[in-house]
């Protein structure tokens, strides 16, 4: 840990046995203790201390998680003054484009999706509150690194590195740092492919008063997103309904 205290491996162990049972959708104790190497016994006390958070539950001696993390999640998000100015103004933009359309933020060095909206036509691409992707993958989090101070950027990409998720991924640093740059002059950026094969994606900052916000996209397939004309209409109804959500941020939350 950053100020030299050792974490407290039960508290780590906890949420490795939380990580299991998402992983297979519930589970009893004998199956947890052979995932995580541990007695059947230590499983067994710590999926009976987690249901007693709440956080898990026990049906007929098989755990699961709960929906209280679905709780905790919505109102972290509707605590989010991001969220609060920016929903309506996605949801309008959702509907005028039928396309898909999302605010991110950065957490921790990574791109978090705070929500989305879908439109009429938009691409199932299991995007849902809550995803976390790296941020030099798409141009929503293109766009964060490219606003970000300087000494931020850098520490993300030393940390994280440059995972590949597709062949059209940026993995070399000074290629990105050139998009970056690039980000940085023309307030946006846009890509294909990068995130996932056949996907694209158009997105801009939110800056309310000089201060870094999040960033707000529109996906949509590939081949629409090559379209110059279609990606110039897209830029200009998301620069509106950023306009529109940096207003609301300022003065509606």
């Amino acid at each position: 840990m950053t100020d030299g205290t050792p974490p407290m491996k039960s508290v780590l162990r906890a949420f490795d046995v939380l990580d299991v049972l998402w992983e297979v959708n519930g589970a009893g104790p004998s199956e947890v203790a052979a995932r995580m190497d541990v007695p059947k016994s230590t499983a067994h006390v710590y999926l009976r201390t987690l249901e007693e958070t709440g956080y898990v539950v026990n049906e007929g001696g098989e755990y699961r998680l709960s929906h209280r993390f679905l709780t905790t999640g919505s109102r972290i998000k509707h605590r989010s003054s991001l969220f609060r100015a920016s929903e309506a103004n996605l949801r309008e933009l959702a509907t005028e484009t039928g396309e898909l359309v999302s605010v991110v933020v950065e957490e921790a060095g990574r791109s978090v999706v705070l929500h989305v909206e879908a439109g009429n036509r938009s691409l199932e691409l299991g995007i849902y509150s809550g995803m976390v992707t790296p941020l030099h993958t798409n141009a929503t989090g293109k766009v964060i690194l490219a606003h970000l101070p300087t000494d931020r950027t850098d520490e993300i990409i030393d940390t994280h590195g440059l995972e590949r998720l597709t062949d059209e991924t940026i993995t070399d640093e000074e290629t990105l740092r050139a998009e970056l740059e690039t980000v940085r002059e023309r307030g946006y950026a846009v890509d294909w492919n990068q995130q996932v094969k056949g996907m694209g994606l158009i997105g801009a900052p939110i800056v309310v008063d000089e201060q870094l916000k999040g960033a707000a996209g529109v996906v949509c397939p590939t081949g629409r997103m090559k379209d110059e004309t279609y990606q110039r209409e897209l830029l200009q109804k998301l620069e509106g309904t950023i306009d529109s959500i940096t207003i609301k941020y300022r003065y509606g939350t």
